[in-house]
């Protein structure tokens, strides 16, 4: 049987009853931007800081406590991507920061000749810290989007590789768009040239469950405030990607301690907590205790089903306006999650979004930091597009509202 098929059936109103944010009734629709976080994983920061608040190594009980939460949280996310026995996980403060960190490694490594692909459907920090390698020598290719399908395709690709691509870095879902891309696909592509391939995670891993073993990628990123935990990020490599670069941290440290290599000054200790106790929230989708990734696996396909009636109703309103064109293909499967945008033919984004707000739902306009993506496809990235992002937790009556709130505009 099929992991969708085994998602326990859930009430909303138990599901939101973990979110003490969600009481206020506001509608909450702009979550790309950061998921709300359950009550247990605040009162696990609150009560880490309270009674642990150590440092690190220092060999005393309370300090062998520390160490054995940030271990634990590390082995937690590394069980969350399914990277166990494939590689390694390293935690850090943004998305941003650790494609960042990744590709200054790479820099370390370039030899003349190299070249480096960056997908146009890119979040911003999936692009700059790839595309300022051409100061350092490398050769820049921008992988094109369709704008008939709103995704770049593999017929591109194959375009602006060669044998001297070295990184590929692409997203796995737009946060602009919401479409899934196929990201084995394109690994195997790129790995027949011998490129490393960077994914970017971020607007996926909310909707789905993460799995590095099967996506094939070489490197993988997102970002945990997004997925229902603390301000944190994540970072998989595959132990032989790691193997080819060195991590910036103290010369003293050995280079192949992985990930103290790679966290500038440590990581979150109270965010370490934070994401330990989301396993709690994880077992409770998936109807019992948590006991690994079967309980992750379970737990998104509960998220995949309270989320896909909502994503179908606002798409279907959205598709009945002729004044309204949506930023994607016209059609919504399961290559999609909950993430749309649109544009009005007359009325600037701003100005929707200002008079949306009036009705107690929240929603966005702009770039989304996919600036480079809203240039190719002739949007003006300022106002952008509006756009809406459902999760799990938005109900039925909250989708109506924002319906309405639309008509009223």
């Amino acid at each position: 049987m099929a992991i969708a098929e085994q998602a326990p059936s859930l009430r909303r109103e138990d599901v939101r009853s973990w979110f003490p944010s969600l009481a206020s009734g506001f509608a909450y629709l702009e979550n790309a931007g950061g998921s709300q976080v359950p009550g247990v994983v605040a009162d696990a920061i609150r009560d880490y800081m309270l009674t642990s608040y150590v440092q690190l190594g220092a060999g005393y009980a309370g300090a062998k406590q520390a160490d054995a939460v940030v271990a634990d949280a590390h082995d937690f996310i590394e069980t969350f991507m399914n990277a166990q026995g494939v590689g390694r996980v390293v935690l850090g403060p943004s998305t941003t920061a650790l494609t960042l960190i990744l590709a200054n490694c790479y820099a370390d490594t370039l030899r003349p000749g190299d070249e480096v692909v960056v997908a146009e459907t890119n979040h911003e920090s999936n692009a700059g810290p790839w595309a300022r390698l051409e100061r350092r020598g490398a050769t820049v290719r921008m992988w094109k989007v369709d704008p008939a399908t709103f995704s770049c395709s593999l017929e591109n690709l194959r375009a602006v590789l060669s044998e001297r691509t070295r990184i590929v870095a692409l997203p796995h879902v737009s946060n602009l768009i919401g479409q899934i891309e196929d990201v084995r696909a394109v690994c195997e592509l790129a790995h027949s040239v011998g490129a490393r391939v960077v994914a970017d995670g971020v607007a996926y891993a909310p909707h789905r469950a993460i799995d590095v073993r099967e996506l094939g990628v070489d490197w993988y990123v997102y970002s945990t405030y997004k997925v229902y935990g603390p301000h944190m990020a994540a970072l998989f490599g595959r132990d032989e990607a790691f193997a080819e670069i060195e991590g910036p941290n103290h010369f003293f440290i050995a280079p192949d301690a992985v990930p103290y290599r790679f966290e500038l000054g440590g990581v979150s200790h109270e965010g370490c907590a934070g994401l330990l106790a989301l396993r709690a929230y994880l077992g409770f989708l998936a109807g019992g205790d948590y006991e690994g990734r079967t309980t992750v696996e379970r737990a998104f396909a509960t998220m995949e089903s309270l989320e896909r009636p909502l994503q179908d109703r606002l798409l279907a309103y959205l598709r009945s306006r002729d004044d309204l064109r949506i930023i994607g293909p016209a059609e919504s499967d399961g290559a999609f999650v909950g993430t749309i945008s649109f544009l009005h033919q007359s009325k600037s984004s701003d100005d929707v979004v200002e008079q949306v707000h009036r009705h107690n739902v929240g929603i966005r306009h702009g770039h989304m930091y996919a600036y480079r993506l809203c240039q190719a496809l002739g949007i003006d990235p300022e106002p952008g597009v509006v756009r809406a992002s459902l999760l799990h937790y938005n109900t039925e009556d909250e989708i109506e509202r924002l319906i309405q709130a639309l008509d009223a505009v």
